[in-house]
């Protein structure tokens, strides 16, 4: 009688993906655990092992299907009674598994074929939609070559080749979402010496880096779940559970195992796989979702797609959110002196590149008032209850830009002066607008400026961004009369809103934090005597 092998859960979060290869044929011999397709998600490309052993009598999907969990691949009946003996069936599978590493090597060595894969794209960066293909079938590339430009939601990057040879095929389209380890092209021609400098981390553990990436993001949002210690013996598993391990970003070592002795099977991978997806969700969500009603009862509407930038954002700010305690401080600054100031230097910053803003100037005296006010170039971690002081001085801009919101980060702002700021600020806006920000442009910011003065407005409470715990929102100075020597005198008044974390700042800290901004604004003296 035929048994039907459904696909079956491959994780939390994954239910469905698109079959790249079939690995088997009607009419093959196949054995439990075998690798009968491979299978490309939304978040690796992976293996999908036989639940059953037997004979392969009709295959249920093509190369190009999108399968669901629990949809059928191929229909199995028990082998004869001569095949069916269960020592010689199950000895050779695992024999050719453990071969599967090893058997590129020949091929390579003598110009073979080779897959590039996704690189590891910086900390906290596990996946990106492609937003260009930059090779095609039959070009010859050489190593560090762009493949492919990819979208994140800190940058746009392009992705080199980590090899050189000619273009054989091409696993990726625009409008994609790759994750590390995700296949981009395979290429011909693959010069000798390739397979020497990959031997190592493929013999002594299968990709360790990006797996140790790939679930970082999420445990910087919640507790990590409880996994026994790391043994430098072996994980008790068979090379198919480790390859499916491999390809859904767990390291094997943390898995724990309920078969004999601690051997771990695929339901425990998978098992692991949903405790730390509902974790990290958990502490992201916090409330439940509630379900739209159908807008277009009352009229006519249309549906976008949201950018990966934007999915980014309003998860991080949905976390910032419900997370971080929110309290907003107001003043206002006389800026009367310092504009006339600024306008008269600005030929300055002019002549070598630069933009003499309000910003620049800001971005000046915040690393003042970091040194002043420690509490606020920190961060909190609520997990170790402690609170990490930084003694390196890097202020984030929010920058508007036509895919939405994006804060690059001026670095090591205490070695520079205003001018030198001036022109790195042009610099890094420009390079935001073009999509041509880099990973690293994107990170390390201890605060944010958010400058809203060129559009309008009195005030605002911006969105602390986590991990920092503070941001300056500005909005746009005005001409108010204020009293001064017995009489009334038009002054330019620029009103600052300063949004903080009440977890480690209280509110006087933060009056005097934006009330010293303010002098300094108005009297920059006051930063010549103060440090």
């Amino acid at each position: 009688m035929a048994t039907e092998i459904k696909l079956p859960e491959l994780g939390d979060g994954i239910d469905s993906g698109t079959a790249v290869s079939i690995f088997v044929k009607v009419g093959d011999v196949i054995a439990e655990e075998q690798a009968l397709v491979e299978l490309e998600t939304d978040k690796a490309v992976i293996e999908v092992p036989a639940s059953s052993a037997g004979v392969v009598t009709k295959i249920l999907i093509k190369e190009g299907d999108e399968v669901a969990v629990g949809q059928g691949i191929v229909e199995v009946e028990p082998s004869a009674p001569a095949e069916a003996v269960p020592a010689p069936l199950k000895e050779p599978a695992p024999a050719k598994k453990e071969e599967e590493p090893a058997a590129p090597k020949p091929a390579t060595a003598s110009g073979g074929p080779k897959d590039v894969l996704v690189p590891n794209m910086g900390d906290g960066v596990d996946s990106g939609t492609v937003s260009s293909v930059m090779v095609k079938i039959g070009d010859t590339i050489q190593k560090e070559d762009a493949l492919i430009e990819l979208e994140t939601d800190k940058a746009v990057i392009e992705v080199p080749s980590d090899a050189s040879g000619t273009v054989k095929k091409i696993y990726v389209k625009e409008g994609d979402t790759l994750s590390v380890g995700q296949k981009i092209v395979a290429l011909d021609g693959v010069a000798p010496e390739t397979p020497e400098k990959e031997t190592a981390p493929v013999e002594e553990k299968a990709h360790p880096a990006p797996i140790a990436q790939v679930p970082a993001k999420k445990e910087t949002l919640s507790p990590a779940p409880v996994i026994p210690a790391k043994s430098s013996a072996p994980a008790a598993a068979s090379p198919t559970v480790r390859r499916f391990a491999r390809e859904i970003g767990i390291d094997i070592h943390e898995v724990p195992g309920s078969g004999p002795g601690g051997r771990i099977s695929i339901d425990d991978v998978k098992a692991f796989s949903k405790q730390r997806h509902q974790q990290g969700r958990s502490a992201v969500s916090g409330v439940a979702q509630e379900k739209l009603p159908d807008f277009s009862k009352w009229g006519p509407v249309e549906v976008e797609k949201m950018n990966k930038l934007r999915q980014t954002s309003a998860t991080h700010l949905s976390y910032a959110w419900s997370t971080i305690p929110h309290v907003t401080q107001f003043d206002k600054a006389d800026i009367t002196g310092l504009e006339k100031l600024r306008k008269a230097n600005g030929k300055k910053a002019e002549a070598v590149g630069g933009k003499l803003t309000m910003t620049a100037i800001l971005i000046k005296v915040m690393e003042a008032a970091l040194r002043k006010f420690p509490e606020f170039n920190a961060s909190i971690d609520m997990d170790k209850k402690e609170i990490i002081y930084k003694n390196y001085y890097n202020i984030g801009v929010a920058v508007d830009t036509p895919r939405g919101l994006l804060v690059p980060v001026i670095k090591n702002v205490d070695t520079k002066n205003v001018i030198d700021i001036s022109v790195e600020l042009t610099t890094i806006s420009k390079k935001a607008r073009d999509r041509k920000l880099t990973i690293d442009d994107m990170q390390g910011g201890n605060i944010s400026i958010s400058n809203l003065g060129g559009i309008g407005g009195y005030a605002f409470t911006p969105i602390v961004n986590a991990p920092e715990v503070a941001i300056l929102g500005v909005s746009r100075a005005e001409m108010e009369p204020k009293y001064r020597n017995g009489a009334f005198e038009p002054r330019l008044m620029m009103p600052l809103s300063l949004s903080y974390d009440h977890r480690i700042i209280d509110g006087a800290a933060a009056a005097r934090f934006l009330r010293w901004i303010c002098v300094v604004l108005e009297s920059p003296f006051t930063v010549m005597l103060e440090g």
